[in-house]
């Protein structure tokens, strides 16, 4: 049997000779595996609903092979579950009792899975919108503390969008949880401050129609970050 795979691979130019050594099997179209950073990195993405920090972080993920820990992703079925278990909508995402009650825990969760990856020595990509956190300067100091802590370099970022860009996209994504902010999107707009900056280092990508590819801008972000703490991939 191995005789005859060998034939077959031979016949489709992936088998040579090594002189001393025998036959050996190449496949140049295999990726090699990017050596892992002496120290992991840690990216986290806000930004309000819509604003497609979910798709930077994807777009991020497949360039880099680090870990994508989104909040929806990995809290949100429990989120909804808890919700209807108290007699709400599986959907609200506006009450105080979700704002008090279930969106502290999410975020303990979304930090936990991150701790986990860098005691694993994974660099990580955080996406979540990060509004309360990313203002929250003793949230912002433990936090960089953490990454500190296994030797990882933290990165802010802020992906802002413009309203009608924003209301393209939360349409688009036809997600049940956007149906109040849809339903109300003047008063939900007027609640929110699309100038709104972290008051820490960050960087800001700019996801509006009018901005520059998505992807390109991603491309630079991963330079950014590489050149800032001096390693390569």
């Amino acid at each position: 049997m191995i005789n005859d795979a060998m034939s077959i691979l031979s016949e489709e130019g992936l088998v040579e000779t090594i002189p001393r050594v025998g036959r050996a099997v190449r496949a140049p179209e295999q990726a090699s595996t990017p050596p892992r950073p002496v120290a992991p990195r840690v990216m986290f993405i806000g930004g309000y609903a819509g604003c497609g920090k979910s798709e930077l972080g994807r777009i991020i993920a497949r360039e880099t092979g680090w870990a994508l820990l989104d909040k929806d992703s990995l809290t949100r079925p429990v989120v909804e579950s808890a919700l209807e278990l108290v007699g709400r909508s599986p959907h609200d995402r506006e009450s105080d009792f979700y704002l008090t009650s279930i969106r502290p825990r999410e975020y303990e969760s979304l930090i936990n899975t991150l701790v986990e990856n860098l005691q694993c020595g994974n660099s990580s990509i955080v996406t979540a919108p990060f509004v309360r956190e990313f203002v929250d300067m003793a949230w912002v100091s433990r936090i960089q503390a953490t990454c500190k802590d296994f030797g990882a370099s933290a990165t802010f970022v802020w992906v802002y969008c413009d309203a009608d860009t924003m209301h393209t996209y939360v349409r688009h994504r036809g997600a049940a949880r956007d149906a109040a902010k849809l339903a109300n999107w003047t008063e939900y707009l007027a609640g929110i401050d699309l100038e709104f900056r972290p008051p820490v280092p960050h960087v800001v990508v700019n996801n509006s129609a009018s901005s520059e590819p998505l992807q390109k801008q991603a491309q630079e972000l991963i330079k950014l970050v590489e050149e800032n703490d001096g390693s390569g991939k």
